[in-house]
């Protein structure tokens, strides 16, 4: 970025912050990719270049989350909201149900997507707690015969995040949305059966997501899906049966190699930490001048959700902060208040001056 670059401290939750490094790379790239003469927006998905690039971008992820030989990587479009309906139609026989546990808005989409199109059943919703905290697992009701077990690893709009994976009955395949935490820290990608992500949060831009099957689940695809619906097609083909959202693809790939650069998922997880630390003992601290919505004990790093005393103060809140070139901190539609998205590329000095901005709006308003 040149020196009269403007950039804002921005919290937003999706499309969310990218590394200024990627967006710097990107930019230096954009009319000429590697002496091709042309962008990556202009070569063919068919070329070396661009399946090179794709290749590499599986074998950095393959290699940040330890992902074992036996699970397929897919590169998708549709978002992890067309993995809500693709996910029974792949992984549910007929007459079967699955499992959902619902703890937050997102869960509760997924869970209406597969009602729609067989048996879902609930092992848990915490909707009558206005889905503050996540269950324990002996609170779980789960059907030993379920096709899968689906959960959301992190909701963004209620800002609640599982630290531990929820442990289905034997046999049964567990499933994850890790759409808002994805690679934000390591986690053992054997115990789950599929893991799907939309990138906008963690991984790239909007236009992608990426997809870990374990080949076992592929031969039990149910025969005659629509074909840009069926996993099995898509895996044989590698992410290439149909173009792909190549420049989407490119940017994960670059985001990929960012995080490799600076550690890997250790050191992203600890940066998390250190600012989602700095923002709830803003919280914490304030005598309840802010009130956060989640139990600290399922606060998710990635998403701090919080009230103020009064509705007026949280638009004053957000009108303030806006001022300060501090973006994107209104709380969603359906939860009201304030939330600071904390992604991977956000940096530190972010929350610093969030963190800052939060005491000094309390010493002159609390």
């Amino acid at each position: 970025m040149s020196n009269s670059t403007k950039r804002v401290y921005n919290f937003n939750p999706g499309p969310a912050v990218l590394p200024a490094a990627v967006l710097k790379q990107a930019q230096e790239e954009m009319l000429d990719y590697k002496g091709t003469g042309m962008s990556v927006m202009e070569i063919s998905h068919r070329s070396k270049e661009f399946e090179s690039l794709i290749r590499e971008a599986e074998a950095d992820l393959r290699e940040i989350m330890n992902i074992p030989p036996h699970y397929k990587v897919l590169f998708l479009q549709g978002g992890a909201s067309l993995q809500f309906t693709m996910v029974p139609m792949n992984l549910r026989p007929a007459g079967a149900s699955a499992d959902y546990i619902i703890t937050g808005a997102w869960g509760k989409k997924a869970f209406d997507e597969a009602k729609k199109l067989g048996q879902a059943h609930a092992a848990a919703d915490l909707k009558a707690s206005n889905y503050d905290h996540l269950p324990n697992q002996e609170d779980l009701q789960l059907d030993p015969k379920a096709a899968y077990l689906h959960f959301t690893s992190n909701e963004t709009i209620h800002g609640v995040e599982f630290y531990n994976e929820p442990v289905p009955p034997a046999g049964v395949p567990l499933v994850c949305d890790a759409s808002s935490d994805f690679i934000s820290r390591l986690i053992d990608v054997s115990k789950y059966a599929l893991i799907y992500a939309g990138a906008q949060k963690n991984a790239g831009p909007a236009g992608v997501v990426i997809t870990i099957v374990r080949e076992d689940l592929l031969e039990k695809v149910p025969p005659q899906l629509p074909v840009m619906l069926d996993y099995k097609t898509l895996a044989a083909d590698a992410s290439l049966y149909n173009t792909p959202p190549c420049f989407s693809v490119y940017i994960v790939g670059l985001v990929l190699k960012w995080i490799k650069s600076i550690g890997g998922l250790e050191e992203i997880n600890r940066r998390n930490k250190a600012k989602a630390r700095l923002v709830y003992k803003a919280i914490d601290e304030s005598g309840g001048f802010y009130r956060g919505h989640a139990r600290p004990e399922s606060r998710s790093l990635m998403n701090a959700t919080f009230r103020l005393p009064t509705e007026a103060l949280e638009d004053q809140f957000a009108s303030e902060s806006k001022a300060r070139e501090m973006i994107g901190l209104k709380g969603h539609r359906s939860v009201g208040g304030l939330r600071a998205s904390l992604y991977n590329a956000l940096p530190i000095e972010a929350a610093e001056a969030l963190a800052n901005f939060m005491k000094e709006f309390q010493q002159k308003n609390g």
